[in-house]
């Protein structure tokens, strides 16, 4: 028996909304350095003085010669939840805890000179639903995971500027685990579908799980400027990288359905055959559901944030940016099996978005500092985008941060964000066609909110 709708078609469309796992704005993540949370990431114009600053702005030079060195992870945990209109259940998401590094080396010479190495993750986080969810036939598991790393150089020009770049050098893995609806499929091509024998929808029979990894290149420039004691500007720009996942495993699991088939079916078979027997070969030999090779392609897209600084209080820095990210470039991606499935292309239509970030920093004779930030930005999905793999949402950081000195070499940063979302309608069926409206997709309400712990230790060697 062969399906005549095979599950690779289904497992096309969950592989497809894989770039939507994530945590920040769309599937960015902001989380580069505690400094920077806890200032609500406004630190282009207003940099923070560590080496985070390769991220958020590659011309920004240390204020002292030597080297630094800034290690550190964020703790994410996020809450979310579906609440369908038709029967006004709730169901919550069972997304881990998940902790996101960084590392940054930053050497000022005696002169005009610095250069540096940064390592973070500005794209990824995982969604993750229990079995009992219906969209999990969107995504049961979705993980992107993606980590830049970054050479950078920097150079004072004079007059209180300074400029920089460096190439950007990113590995990026993805991995999906997803539930196969049976009602959909036919066992042969003349045959009826399984819902039209009275199979239910969603009714799972088979979980499929993908794993991919890619390299792709781009770079981060940046420029600083003190306009005179008391304002300092700054910009920085973030190169779209393209990933291609051009050898991706798929595997299959059978999960047993216990339907059997009634008397005089249409299939000519006897009464109380099982369907799970029915379907066991397409898991070996030359079946549709035995290991096969996929891939598909992610732009991540680029960056821009520009800022100002203030500091005419004494021991006290304000810090104000806009930042844009062109999420329209996330429009639609491939999917393209080898083993001759029907490609299929999903439809993203994501717009890009602005977002204003506000902090504000007071320092302190013993060396400590105490650090407050809001931020708030726009959601990059459509109203029609909104999906298990990630509900996205305006959202509004509220943070709070210090540094601690522990000698005079090394300090400690420490801060805590909350993320606060209005709650949206979304979906959990895949959309086929441009033409189909949210009003006719969206099938009930998604919360989401997270709560975010970043530790940083920084050493001046």
């Amino acid at each position: 028996m062969t399906l005549h709708r095979t599950s690779r078609f289904a497992l096309a469309l969950g592989l497809l909304g894989l770039p939507a796992a994530a945590g920040a704005q769309a599937f960015g993540l902001n989380e580069i350095g505690s400094c920077a949370l806890a200032r609500g990431f406004a630190t282009t114009g207003a940099p923070c003085d560590d080496g985070s600053s390769i991220y958020w702005n590659p011309g920004a030079m240390p204020s002292k010669s030597g080297l630094t060195v800034l290690a550190g992870a964020a703790v994410i945990g996020v809450n979310g939840s579906f609440t369908q209109d038709t029967t006004l259940r709730e169901f919550e998401a069972d997304a881990p805890t998940e902790v996101v590094p960084h590392a940054f080396v930053n050497y000022r010479t005696a002169g005009r000179l610095a250069l540096g190495l940064g390592v973070y993750v500005p794209y990824g986080l995982t969604s993750q639903w229990r079995d009992d969810f219906p969209g999990r036939f969107a995504a049961k598991r979705a993980s992107l995971q993606t980590i830049y790393v970054q050479p950078n150089i920097a150079f004072q020009l004079g007059n209180g500027w300074s400029v920089g770049a460096g190439p950007v050098i990113g590995h990026s893995s993805v991995e999906l685990v997803q539930a196969i609806d049976l009602s959909p499929i036919s066992p042969l091509p003349s045959a009826p579908t399984f819902g039209a024998l009275g199979v239910p929808l969603r009714t799972e029979f088979a979980r499929a799980k993908l794993k991919g990894s890619a390299m792709a290149y781009g770079f981060n420039v940046g420029i600083h400027g003190q306009i005179n004691p008391a304002w300092q500007v700054g910009a920085r720009f973030l190169s779209q990288v393209y990933f291609k996942y051009d050898d991706a495993d798929a595997t299959f699991e059978p999960r047993a359905t216990g339907l059997t088939l009634a008397a005089s079916n249409p299939l000519g078979l006897p009464a109380g055959t099982s369907v799970d027997q029915l379907l066991a070969s397409q898991f070996t030999g030359s079946g549709a559901l035995t290991p096969q090779k996929v891939q598909t392609r992610i732009m991540h897209p680029a960056q821009a944030q520009i800022g100002i600084g203030y500091t005419g209080f004494e021991n006290t820095t304000f810090s104000l940016d806009y930042a844009w990210v062109g999420w329209q470039s996330f429009k639609e991606l491939p999917v393209e099996f080898a083993g001759g499935a029907t490609d299929r292309v999903l439809l993203e239509d994501y717009e890009n978005t602005s977002s204003i970030r506000f902090g504000v920093e007071q320092r302190y004779p013993s060396g400590a500092a105490l650090r407050l930030g809001i931020s708030a930005t726009k959601a990059a999905a459509p109203d029609v985008t909104v999906t298990p793999l990630l509900p996205e949402q305006d959202r509004a950081y509220g943070s709070v941060g210090g540094l601690w000195p522990l000698s005079d070499r090394f300090k400690i940063d420490a801060a805590f964000s909350h993320i606060f979302t209005p709650g949206r309608r979304g979906r959990i069926d895949e959309r086929t066609s441009r033409s189909q409206t949210a009003v006719q997709l969206n099938s009930g309400a998604y919360t989401l909110s997270a709560n975010i712990l970043s530790l940083s230790l920084r050493a001046s060697l």
